[in-house]
C-alpha cells in the first residue's frame, strides 16, 4: 500500500510540472469573466497589479522616414573633358585639384586635322575679305553710273557665297567649343574648361597621341552643392506631400546632421521594387560629400495633432488590432483600433481612440482568455 502511494504522489508531481500552461489556464479562467467584448476581473489583485493603465493623448507628431542615398554631381556642374581632334599632348595647364574657371586653358595638343581646319576658316576669311571688297567696288561704280548691272550681281552672288562658306568654317571651329576669333594660324590647339569647377580626376599625360574617339583624360566638377539620388517605396509618397524638412547623415560624421531640399519626384514607379526616384539637393561647401559615396537621408513630415500609444498596448486579432480600454476599475473594453504607423516603441491610431480615454499600456495579455 505504502509503495503504491509513493507511486501516485510520483505521478502526479511530474504531471502537474509538466502541465504548468493548463494550470495556469485554469487560474486565470477563474479570474476573468468575459462577455462578448467586455472582461472583467473578478477583484484579483494581483493581475490588477501586473497591468499599467495610462491616460490617451493627443501630441505633436513627426512622420519620419528613412532611405539610403548616393551623392552625385549636379550634371550642367560636371564636365568630362576630351580632344575635339586627334593629335599629341604637348602641354599641360593643370593639375589634379587645381581651381578652374570658364574658359580657363585645361592641355594643348599639336593635331594635322586642327591645322587643316584652321587654314580652311583662315582661307575662307581671305575669299569673304576679297568678295567684300568687289562688292564695294561694283557698287560705288553703278553709285557713279560707270558700272555694269550684270557684273554687279555677279558679285552680290560671289559675297554670298564666300559669306556663307566663311560661316560654315567657323561653325565647325565652335562645334567644337573653339572662339575662331581668338585662333592664330599654326597655333596648338588649347583645350579649354567648359565649366568652372575643380579638377577632380586628371590622366594628362605629355606626349601621348589622342585619337579622335579617345576616352576623357580631365574631368571637372563645380561641387559647393551636390545632388543625393534615393528611392522612396509607393505607400510613402506622403511624406514628400507633407514634407518639413529633410537631413542627411554621413557614416563618417554620425552626429553631424546636414539639411537638404528635395529637388525632384519621379514620375513614374519601378515595377519591380515599387519605388520612386527622388534627388535632393544639398550644401556642400564643407567637402564633405564626395561622388559615388554612401550616406542616409531621413525625411520628417510637418508635425500634426496625432494620438500615440505605446506598441506594447496593441494586441492583435486574426484581422484587427485592439486595446483594451477601461470602463471601470474592474472592467475593459476590447476596442478595435487602426494603426496609421507603428515603431518598435509607439504607434500613431489613426482611428479607434478619443483623447482622454483610459487604456491599458502594459500587461493586456493577462486579460486573454486561456485560448488566445
Amino acid at each position: 500500500m505504502k509503495k503504491f502511494s509513493s507511486f501516485f504522489y510520483i505521478h502526479l508531481l511530474f504531471y502537474s510540472c509538466s502541465h504548468p500552461i493548463k494550470n495556469e489556464q485554469s487560474e486565470q479562467s477563474a479570474y476573468l469573466d468575459v462577455n462578448g467584448d467586455t472582461v472583467t476581473i473578478n477583484a484579483h489583485v494581483i493581475t490588477l497589479n501586473k497591468i499599467q493603465i495610462s491616460q490617451v493623448q493627443e501630441s505633436n507628431f513627426s512622420k519620419k522616414l528613412t532611405c539610403a542615398g548616393i551623392v552625385k554631381t549636379i550634371p550642367n556642374k560636371f564636365a568630362k573633358v576630351s580632344t575635339p581632334f586627334p593629335g599629341r599632348v604637348i602641354k599641360a595647364f593643370v593639375k589634379l585639384g587645381d581651381k578652374v574657371k570658364e574658359g580657363d586653358p585645361l592641355f594643348a595638343i599639336s593635331s594635322s586635322d586642327f591645322f587643316d581646319t584652321q587654314k580652311n576658316y583662315f582661307d575662307a576669311k581671305e575669299e569673304y575679305k576679297k568678295a567684300e571688297l568687289n562688292l564695294k567696288r561694283q557698287q560705288d561704280l553703278i553709285k557713279n553710273n560707270v558700272g555694269v548691272q550684270k557684273e554687279l550681281e555677279e558679285a552680290e552672288t560671289e559675297f554670298a557665297t564666300k559669306k556663307t562658306a566663311l560661316e560654315n568654317a567657323a561653325a565647325a571651329l565652335k562645334l567644337f567649343n573653339i572662339q575662331p576669333e581668338q585662333i592664330t594660324l599654326g597655333e596648338p590647339l588649347i583645350i579649354r574648361s567648359p565649366i568652372a569647377g575643380e579638377i577632380i580626376d586628371n590622366k594628362i599625360v605629355i606626349g601621348e597621341y589622342l585619337k579622335e574617339d579617345a576616352d576623357p583624360i580631365i574631368s571637372v566638377a563645380e561641387l559647393s552643392k551636390v545632388w543625393i539620388a534615393g528611392k522612396i517605396k509607393e505607400k510613402d509618397i506622403d511624406v514628400l506631400n507633407n514634407l518639413s524638412q529633410v537631413e542627411i547623415y554621413v557614416s563618417a560624421f554620425p552626429d553631424k546632421k546636414i539639411k537638404g531640399k528635395l529637388f525632384y519626384i519621379g514620375k513614374t514607379v519601378d515595377e519591380e521594387s515599387r519605388s520612386i526616384d527622388v534627388l535632393i539637393e544639398t550644401d556642400n561647401s564643407e567637402e564633405i560629400f564626395k561622388p559615388g559615396m554612401y550616406v542616409t537621408v531621413q525625411f520628417f513630415t510637418h508635425a500634426q495633432k496625432k494620438i500615440v500609444i505605446p506598441s506594447e498596448a496593441i494586441l492583435q486579432a486574426n484581422d484587427y488590432s485592439y486595446v483594451f480600454v477601461k470602463i471601470n476599475d474592474h472592467q475593459f473594453l476590447r476596442n478595435k483600433i487602426i494603426i496609421e504607423s507603428r515603431t518598435k516603441d509607439s504607434s500613431v491610431v489613426g482611428n479607434g481612440l478619443q483623447p482622454n480615454q483610459f487604456i491599458i499600456t502594459k500587461g493586456a495579455i493577462y486579460l486573454l482568455q486561456p485560448n488566445q
